[in-house]
């Protein structure tokens, strides 16, 4: 299966268009109808709106009427490539199989599906066992819940809501080809595996990225594949570990890129970031902003050497993250640092959150110098529906739930969407992915240079070699410059604002 060349947009259906088919609607409005080629749309399962926001469902194999039906997602797919979630690590506490388990403890039917401690440690865990195993936030993935007449610690990697999965018992690996074959029976032509790098947990390792996960993902991938689904590993960790994985699946995020574009415009030095771009995997989706906060482990040393190992530096260093994350909360007038790490219910603590647009100061030059960065690179770009709107970080919306990432996920309404549709910034990157969508130099690599802090990504097109694309950057003041010639024209622009390519 070949997925589009062509830019798309991560959204919520009922925190932009109200549901699936309201998403439609806007997906096919003039203004956005060439903008996007795909819609990678947010859990709509059953239900959309738990404990994480849809990525903790009930019944994943069902939509949740309140959205619409598997017909809308029907729908979707015949104008666009359609992404969703596959959730393959946890369910809810809510779920009918795990409600079963709690009721009847070993005797359900059910009980193998769920991980508890003693799944994984049959013998017993020593207490450096029990340090070993990485987490993305503090405390132990345990939590003691009574099944059937027995208290147990259930494996809960990221909430008491969210129960881990066996997905190597019959009843984990028939639960997750029930939802292939849903996905799938509605014309999604790509997966995205979330948290797919704790699905497994293996005793006397981190249960982080193992021989045994990349096992897993190869045995999925052969799955999704036999249905004609692709497939994207969404995994936060050291950037080699990246690498590795783009080896063994269809597609992987590119994390490292946002918070580096960040440190190449705070800093005006884009050595880093050219060195990432050479090396980067080219089977990549690109992304500057997702419905989770700005990614900083991505770029920093790896969190699960052990003991005795040499160390594995980043792509910054330690001091360089910091002085990141000190620029993004002094950017947002200390936004962002209200809704990081302790200071909010995150579950990720090695994010940041806030929208990208504020993390450059709402500079619009600077914003559309980044997106134009994510543009050139290499790879399928995806912009968050906040960033496509270049929405500013909802403070409000946090201190009403007290949820870290809810600052970045604002409820839009109709009159917000027209007033955000009528802004410069907002027409200039609709422009840029129209550009993107159209110009027939975006099919090749890229070929990367850097002149003191003037950042150069050249596209040439492999169908029409003659299509050339030049992207120049001065990343000290964020002056961007757009040149273009094919045979059937050429142009320029020094303004992404207001004369933007196309």
């Amino acid at each position: 299966m070949t997925l589009n060349n062509a830019v798309q947009l991560i959204a919520y259906a009922d925190r932009l268009g109200g549901d699936l088919p309201g998403l439609a609607r806007f997906l096919g409005r003039d203004e956005i109808a060439s903008a996007f080629g795909g819609v990678h749309v947010l859990p709509f399962f059953t239900p959309f709106d738990g404990a994480d926001a849809g990525f903790d469902p009930v019944d994943h194999t069902a939509v949740d009427p309140r959205l619409g039906s598997w017909d809308d997602v029907r729908d979707l797919a015949r104008t666009h490539d359609v992404v969703v979630d596959l959730i393959v690590n946890h369910v809810s506490a809510g779920s009918a199989a795990f409600l079963d388990v709690r009721a009847r403890g070993e005797e359900s039917t059910s009980y193998p599906m769920f991980l508890t401690m003693s799944s994984v440690f049959p013998d017993g865990a020593r207490e450096e066992d029990l340090a070993r195993v990485y987490r993305p936030r503090p405390g132990l993935p345990f939590t003691a819940l009574r099944l059937g007449n027995r208290l147990r610690y259930v494996w809960t990697t990221f909430t008491p809501q969210q129960i881990d999965i066996d997905v190597r018992s019959e009843q984990g690996r028939a639960y997750l080809s029930s939802i292939l074959d849903a996905v799938a029976g509605a014309g999604v032509r790509l997966v995205r595996l979330d948290a797919v790098g704790y699905a497994i947990k293996t005793a006397g390792t981190t249960s982080f990225m193992t021989p045994e996960t990349f096992a897993f993902i190869e045995d999925f991938t052969a799955q999704a594949r036999e249905r004609g689904v692709d497939v994207l590993v969404e995994v936060h960790s050291y950037y080699r570990r990246q690498i590795e994985i783009a080896r063994a699946v269809d597609l992987v995020y590119d994390f490292a890129l946002p918070p580096l574009v960040l440190h190449a415009l705070y800093t005006g030095d884009g050595t880093v970031l050219v060195d990432w771009l050479r090396e980067r995997p080219r089977n990549a989706v690109t992304v500057l902003d997702t419905h989770d906060g700005i990614g900083v482990i991505d770029v920093g040393p790896d969190q699960t050497t052990e003991a005795g190992e040499a160390e594995r530096p980043g792509l910054l260093s330690p001091a360089q993250v910091d002085e990141l994350v000190r620029g993004i909360h002094e950017r947002t007038g200390g936004a962002s640092a209200l809704a990081t790490g302790g200071a909010a219910s995150n579950l990720d603590l090695y994010q940041v959150n806030s929208t990208f647009y504020d993390a450059l100061g709402r500079d619009d030059s600077r914003y559309l110098a980044a997106r134009a960065i994510q543009l050139f690179t290499p790879g399928i770009p995806q912009v968050y529906y906040v960033g496509a709107l270049a929405g500013t970080n909802d403070v409000a919306l946090l201190e009403r739930t007290g949820v870290g990432r809810d600052i970045n996920r604002h409820y839009y309404t109709p009159e917000e969407i027209e007033a955000d549709l009528a802004r410069p910034v907002v027409r200039g990157l609709l422009a840029l992915c129209r550009f993107r969508n159209t110009f027939p130099a975006f099919d090749g690599d890229v070929d990367v240079a850097l002149d003191g802090s003037r950042l150069t990504l050249v596209r040439r097109g492999v169908a029409v070699p003659d299509a050339v694309a030049t992207l120049v950057v001065e990343v000290a003041t964020g002056a961007t410059h757009i040149s273009w010639e094919s045979p059937h024209g050429s142009g320029a622009t020094d303004d992404l604002v207001g004369q933007p390519p196309g």
